[in-house]
């Protein structure tokens, strides 16, 4: 993408009303645009990283075996009546009536609409185990939204529903979807620890949260510190194994890690003093066993195998796409802009020119635009007349990981400048070089063609 086609509306000043890191850098990088308290328009540059955010929850999500729909924003009051929750849910959820005088409300989560569907559709247990999930707009009516997306009023969130016969058999997809999410979240450059956490209006006895470590959480968690050395990397899973992903579970949430709601002195200081650690965190999702808790009174039974009908077991299983985004940039910034990991960056790598209209430091940019397209890599070439420090702010700003800089007197040694957004250390390399070094890169990630 060219620059002068694109709409980026960069702001030179911060807004007065950003309180914290993400919000502040969302809108001075033009990625975002209030329209009322809580909720957002999503410019081109932001809308980019959030579908680049939505395509992994995607493809860990199906890796997993969990099969994907789309569900309505707005759901009829009469199933959430079913459940008892629509009396108990309280003043978040936001409650309207159409034109037929009936009570409607914008989903917060969808824990009756899928239970309505499984009961419409499945009467066997031939037919388990079964999970369902989508990527959906949520509704929730905060008394005090604030920090940008990080706690707006509409957000986008992916929500997952696993239907068992059995407990054992709910409980394996518990531990399924923590280490199918803590694949995810590593691949968004986070670590994720998962939190013993409590269950709020969804229920249940079971849960976890995951939270990203941040000066600016809205929780306070205590936790081990050795917890933080454990990683998933590149082990390959096997998902329907109820023995490796027990194991998985296990290894991540053996230590101690929870937050304030759970938290349990006396087991915290037995921890060694070293590595005890109280800090913020911010939450990007949780996982829930609930049991018959909405099959029981939503009348979601199948027929089990001895002819009899069987209340299911359920779990829910969320994540915050929306805010993934805010959590990257507080975990990921410098006080020149936004850093982005690899996996979800808007643009793969930035071109400045610093001479436009010059014929040879043109054709060489053009080249480069060319080669990184050719390997299914995109770029964000800067070719406007605006002054080098201005182009290199906004690159800066816009957290780009890679940058290549040509200018003539480069280009007359046979090179250009190859920056890397995280580290600031710059190599002059032959436009080639460049172009396959950057290439590597992404391909270890899994990005663009070989």
């Amino acid at each position: 993408m060219r620059l002068s086609r694109y709409f980026l509306p960069v702001l030179k000043e911060t807004p007065s009303e950003a309180q914290i890191v993400s919000h502040r850098l969302m809108l001075r990088a033009g990625m975002i645009k209030q329209q009322a308290a809580g909720i957002y328009s999503w410019l081109p540059l932001g809308f980019k990283v959030l579908r680049n955010i939505e395509k992994i929850v995607h493809e860990e999500q199906q890796r997993a075996g969990h099969i994907p729909m789309l569900m309505p924003t707005l759901q009829s009051a009469d199933l959430w009546r079913e459940s008892g929750r629509y009396d108990a849910y309280g003043p978040e959820m936001l409650r309207i009536r159409d034109r037929h005088d009936r009570d409607m409300l914008y989903g917060p989560t969808n824990e009756e609409m899928i239970t309505d569907i499984f009961r419409s559709h499945v009467n066997s247990y031939k037919n388990l185990p079964l999970t369902l999930y989508h990527i959906q707009w949520k509704f929730r009516d905060e008394v005090r939204p604030r920090f940008g997306v990080m706690r707006g009023r509409e957000f986008l969130m992916k929500d997952g529903y696993n239907f068992d016969l059995t407990k054992e058999d709910a409980l394996h997809a518990y531990n399924r979807h923590l280490v199918s999410y803590v694949r995810t979240y590593e691949r968004m450059g986070l670590q994720a620890i998962p939190m013993r956490a409590d269950s709020g209006p969804i229920g249940g006895d079971d849960t976890h949260e995951f939270l990203v470590l941040a000066e600016t959480g809205e929780s306070e968690v205590f936790y081990d510190s050795a917890v933080t050395d454990i990683r998933l990397g590149d082990r390959a899973i096997n998902y329907d194994s109820v023995e490796e992903c027990r194991a998985v579970m296990e290894e991540f949430t053996s230590l101690y890690a929870r937050t304030d709601e759970t938290h349990d002195a006396a087991i915290f200081e037995q921890i060694p003093e070293e590595r005890r650690r109280v800090a913020r965190g911010i939450e990007v999702g949780q996982i829930f066993y609930f049991g018959t808790k909405y099959s029981e009174p939503m009348g979601a039974t199948v027929q089990g195998p001895d002819g009899k009908p069987v209340p299911v077991h359920m779990g829910s299983h969320g994540i915050g796409v929306s805010r993934l985004l805010g959590a990257i940039i507080e975990a990921s910034h410098d006080d020149k802009g936004i850093i982005w990991p690899e996996g979800v960056t808007p643009f793969h790598v930035g071109i400045v020119n610093l001479k436009q209209g010059d014929a040879e430091a043109d054709a060489a940019c053009d080249a480069l635009y060319d080669s990184f397209g050719a390997l299914g890599l995109e770029v964000l070439y800067d070719d406007t007349t605006e002054r080098a420090g201005g182009k290199f702010a906004s690159m800066d700003l816009i957290g780009l990981p890679w940058r290549i800089t040509v200018g003539p007197r480069g280009l007359k040694n046979g090179v250009v400048e190859l920056t890397c957004r995280r580290t600031g250390e710059s190599e002059e390399l032959p436009p080639e070089q460049a172009v396959e070094k950057v290439a590597a890169i992404y391909r270890a990630h899994g990005i663009g063609r070989v």
